[in-house]
């Protein structure tokens, strides 16, 4: 019979470890997740206020591209910091979704929280008016994903949207 009880309190304890381990595990992300979040909240309220505080991105930050036909794969954030420039000299951001929907993400190989951020927001592009043309506003949704590295900067920044579609609009005429 204590062939029979020892097996069993073993598998009690390594049972009850393991569901520790993974709770703190869950925790530890879902402390990440709330950390995260607040700089999702400001990185978006940054760009639409078009002073986004570049500090908030790791040094080797790189955003995804995602729209059709792009030539490289990724943007620094050298990159990133001109093309937000040049966006904001002729457009006028205004996210719509008040508070933007934010959700935790996912390791990819592992299907657990690991305190990235994933937002779903519509936002309203107004391409600003010029001595020939007068000013244009389109709406776009968009789908949006930050990983962050171990200091809790932005490392990789991914947006999902129909931008063709908007720029199109936006340039063409009436």
């Amino acid at each position: 019979m204590k062939t029979f009880y020892v097996p069993l309190l073993m598998a009690i304890v390594l049972i009850g470890c393991k569901a520790e381990t993974e709770s703190d595990a869950d925790s530890a992300a879902d402390m990440a997740f709330e950390k995260n979040s607040k700089t999702v909240l400001a990185n978006l309220k940054g760009f639409q206020n078009e002073n986004l505080d570049y500090s908030m991105y790791a040094d080797n930050f790189s955003l995804l591209e995602t729209m059709f036909g792009v030539e490289k794969d990724s943007t620094s954030l050298e990159e990133m910091i001109e093309s937000d420039k040049a966006l904001w000299e002729v457009m006028d951001f205004k996210m719509l979704t008040d508070p933007p929907v934010l959700l935790p993400g996912v390791n990819p190989d592992t299907g657990m929280p690991d305190g990235s951020v994933r937002h779903y927001s519509e936002w309203e592009v107004t391409w600003s008016a010029t001595d020939s043309t007068a000013a244009k506003t389109g709406k776009i949704r968009l789908y949006e994903s930050f990983d962050f590295d171990a200091e809790g900067k932005i490392l990789v920044q991914q947006v999902y949207g129909d931008f063709s579609g908007l720029m199109t609009y936006l340039s063409g005429s009436d």
